[in-house]
């Protein structure tokens, strides 16, 4: 079974990692600095909500075997680009940032209790499961991105 944010436990662990990451963390990859990749996971986070719209991309990842393949399967590719909408903000206060990322974290289990989740950008309609390994392994990618 793959690691999910419906899972407690796997929320609970990326919140401490989420915990154990200092401001001035170095990349291990890419451009991003610590803040930017919060503002980016929290940009994540409200496009999951459908509090912020994305433009559609109409990438091949939109197919139901890649799409497959792509959130559960294989590794995430370094230094991809993203959607400009994820990137473009300017990070808040480290501890705002961080609690933003966490509460989104701790609360994904309560979003869309009527079953309707946005479009995704990338991937387009996902199912609460996809969303949750998704969710999960684009939160951790970043967290190993500066060594946490």
């Amino acid at each position: 079974m793959p690691r999910t944010l419906w899972k407690a436990q796997y929320r609970d662990e990326l919140v401490s990692r989420i915990s154990s990451l200092a401001p001035d963390a170095k990349a291990r990859w890419g451009k991003m600095s610590a803040p930017q990749m919060l503002a980016h996971l929290n940009g994540w986070m409200e496009m999951a909500r459908g509090d912020l719209v994305i433009k559609p991309r109409r990438l091949f990842l939109r197919y139901p075997v890649i799409k497959h393949l792509a959130i559960y399967w294989l590794p995430f590719p370094k230094g991809v680009p993203t959607a400009p909408e994820l990137i473009g903000r300017t990070p808040s206060e480290w501890s705002i940032e961080s609690a933003n990322v966490c509460n989104g974290i701790k609360t994904f289990e309560g979003m869309h209790p009527d079953g309707v989740w946005p479009l995704h950008p990338a991937f387009e309609t996902l199912t609460p499961a996809a969303w949750g390994v998704l969710g999960y392994r684009h939160t951790d990618h970043h967290l190993r991105q500066f060594g946490v």
